[in-house]
Order: C-alpha cells, then sequence, then structure tokens
C-alpha cells in the first residue's frame, strides 16, 4: 500500500482544485454578464452627471485627513472609546451571523465558486482540507481593501496604483492594513421596510430620503465610527422568484455616499452596492470608486441579513455590536469574512 505525506496530499489537492475550471464543466472563458447589454432605466432618483459625480468625488476625500501614509482610511472613526460604547450594547448575548454560506456550484453570478477537498490518508486518524476562493463578487461575504479601486490610476490618500500594486499583490493599502479587524456599533437600516415594500425592483435607487425613513421608524441614528448594513430585501425577492442575475440591480444612488461622508461612518455593508449597471462610462462603479477612493471607506460585500432584520425586529433593536476581522494576507484587496452582530 502507497503511503501519502501530508506534503504530496497538498501537491495533489492544488493541482485536482483547479481541474473542474478547466474541464467542460466549469467553462473556462466564462467572461461574466455583458454589461453594455444590460438595460439601464433607473428610478426613484435624477442620474448624476460624471461631472457632478467628479466634484462629489472630490467633496468626499479624505485624502491627508489621518497623515500620508495612512491605510485605514474611515477605519479611524473607530478609536478606543468607539469600541468601549460598542461593546455596552450587548445585553443579551444573542448572536446573528451575517455571513454567506460558500458554495461549490457555478452559476452566472458566481463564474469561479469556492473549489473544496477533504483529505485523509486511508485509516489515518488525520483529516484535512484544501480549498481555493475569489471572494471578490456577489456570492461570498468578503472586505474590500481600500486598494481595490483606482480612478485614474489614483488610490486612497493620493497613492498611484502603477506604482503599488501588481499581480505579486498591493504594496500599499491591501486588506492587511486591517488585520486589527473591526470592532464597533453597527446599525441596520432596513429600507425596504421603512418603504413598505417586500423588495426594491431592479431598476431603482436607494436614496438618502430611504436612509432617513427608516432611521425615523427605527429610533435611531447613524453617527461616527458606525458600520451600516442597508436591506433592500434582495434575499427575500430571490427566495420568492428566484436567483437574481448581475444586471440589472437595485442599488445606492451616489447621494448615499455623500451622506455617509457627512456621518462619518466606518463600513458599509448592503445588499445592494451602486445601481448596476451604473449609468456612468466614467464611474462604472460610482460607489465602489467614491467610497474606496476618495473617502477611504472599506466596504463590507454581500452580507446576508435576513436573519439580522428577523432578530432586530423581534427585539426592536436595531444597535449591535459589530466584529470581524480579515484574514492576515498581506498584498490582499479583499479577504472572506463571517461577520457576527451581538444583542
Amino acid at each position: 500500500m502507497k503511503h501519502y505525506t501530508r506534503r504530496s496530499l497538498l501537491g495533489a489537492a492544488g493541482l485536482l482544485a483547479v481541474l473542474p475550471s478547466l474541464s467542460k464543466g466549469q467553462n473556462a472563458s466564462y467572461a461574466g454578464p455583458d454589461r453594455s447589454r444590460a438595460p439601464r432605466t433607473t428610478s426613484r432618483a435624477r442620474d448624476l452627471t460624471d461631472e457632478e459625480l467628479e466634484a462629489m468625488f472630490r467633496r468626499c476625500s479624505n485624502a491627508g485627513r489621518w497623515g500620508p501614509d495612512d491605510e485605514l482610511g474611515t477605519l479611524n472613526y473607530i478609536t478606543p472609546e468607539k469600541r468601549v460604547a460598542a461593546a455596552a450594547l450587548v445585553k443579551t448575548g444573542e448572536v446573528v451571523s451575517v455571513g454567506r454560506d460558500l458554495s461549490t456550484q457555478q452559476s452566472s453570478v458566481d463564474p469561479r465558486p469556492l473549489q473544496h477537498m477533504v483529505m485523509y490518508n486511508g485509516g489515518g486518524p488525520g483529516i484535512s482540507d484544501y480549498f481555493t476562493i475569489a471572494p471578490h463578487g456577489m456570492t461570498v461575504t468578503h472586505l474590500d481593501a481600500l486598494c481595490h479601486f483606482s480612478v485614474d490610476d489614483q488610490l486612497y490618500n493620493n497613492r498611484k496604483r502603477s506604482e503599488t500594486v501588481s499581480a505579486a499583490g498591493a504594496q500599499w493599502g491591501s486588506v492587511y492594513a486591517m488585520r486589527q479587524g473591526i470592532f464597533t456599533r453597527g446599525v441596520l437600516l432596513d429600507v425596504a421596510a421603512a418603504r413598505g415594500v417586500p423588495w426594491y425592483k431592479s431598476d431603482e435607487y436607494v436614496t438618502v430620503a430611504d436612509f432617513e425613513a427608516a432611521e425615523k421608524r427605527q429610533n435611531v441614528r447613524v453617527g461616527t465610527g458606525d458600520a451600516i448594513f442597508v436591506r433592500t430585501g434582495m434575499e427575500r425577492m430571490e427566495q420568492e422568484v428566484g436567483p437574481q442575475e448581475v444586471y440589472p440591480r437595485a442599488g445606492l444612488h451616489p447621494e448615499c455616499v455623500e451622506w455617509m461622508h457627512k456621518r462619518q461612518v466606518a463600513v458599509y455593508g448592503g445588499d445592494c452596492i451602486e445601481k448596476l449597471p451604473f449609468p456612468s462610462e466614467r464611474f462604472t462603479s460610482a460607489f465602489h470608486m467614491i467610497a474606496l477612493v476618495a473617502m477611504g471607506m472599506p466596504i463590507l460585500d454581500w452580507p446576508a441579513l435576513t436573519e439580522l432584520a428577523e432578530t432586530c425586529n423581534r427585539l426592536e433593536r436595531w444597535e449591535f455590536l459589530l466584529t470581524t476581522a480579515p484574514l492576515r494576507l498581506p498584498g490582499g484587496t479583499s479577504s472572506p469574512l463571517n461577520p457576527l452582530c451581538a444583542f
């Protein structure tokens, strides 16, 4: 009987992990949805011109605010005092995960799903895992690092993408800078409930008026150092009518980004990002570009908000302690997460 070492098992797993993407069953040439063919219709707010978006980008800039070498951006709003106050929000000890389940199934919104192998050597006592994961996209709950987006070769804090980012990783603004994690007050803004709709339609903007209507309904106010979660009802929609494609999707109007800048929000998370496709050829990802590049605000992409909303409604509490941390990955543009909300 042939014996396998741990190293040989890992090597074999590494090869096998990439085989599915090379097989006919998983189309290696899949390029994702075609943005150019997606409908651009928008409703509930006026589309901004590129000139207006440029001006907003400048107004929302935090470049130099925390020094020329700062890589934390709006996480600087989370002070020790803010953490102590957030810890005091825990009253019952109930905890809700807002991480999405990982999937190994390829789909139109997940062309590069998790590749996972469980390894064992016959009758030996040890069992191990080997997996590869592509965090960016709409299926893995993840944290976007500040180097994830650029505008005209500019990253947050006036660093140049061409001088700091390569295939070997990001030398500046990577997810490693956020390795101490996020420990702050979280606030759910249930904008779908505030509007009295089950979910937002795919052509709709989320507006500042929606944010403030949710605040009023829930008797909360978003403040400095908070992490906000915005619920448009996307998960309920998918449960009732089926999976949603990448385009079109409801999303934030750019005015929401400037609202977050004025309120000094530390982290954004939600079941939507910018309206997709966004109606600009220059600011194709307006929310990401203004939030990450101008503000330096990390984005907690694609949390699962159904259980959180149910818990908030049951407890009649829409504020909680949020704790999460990225993997300690030097040079990474993102990291998968399992954020926890404690009541």
